[in-house]
């Protein structure tokens, strides 16, 4: 894995973006040699488990939904949680 500093992420970005891309490279940024931030690839099945937890995300919402109590507000619902 690469690892560059901050100053030579500002002189370099777009070669290193290429890299990325391309060969796809993992890079870890680093601030006084600790690393602070990791560049990656994203790749396409990324996009596909995207998809599937946004639908599992929807489904849940859903079944919250169907089971919960008429007439009863979130917020109400959240203040009674805290008491």
């Amino acid at each position: 894995m690469i690892s560059v500093g901050i100053r030579e992420l500002k002189q370099q970005t777009s070669e290193l973006i290429r890299l990325v891309r391309e060969k796809g490279s993992e890079i870890q940024i680093t601030y006084h040699g600790e690393v602070v931030a990791l560049l990656v690839p994203i790749k396409n099945s990324r996009v596909k488990d995207e998809s599937k937890a946004w639908t599992s995300l929807d489904n849940l919402a859903a079944e919250i939904g169907a089971r919960w109590p008429k007439g009863v507000s979130a917020a109400e619902a959240v203040a009674e949680g805290r008491q």
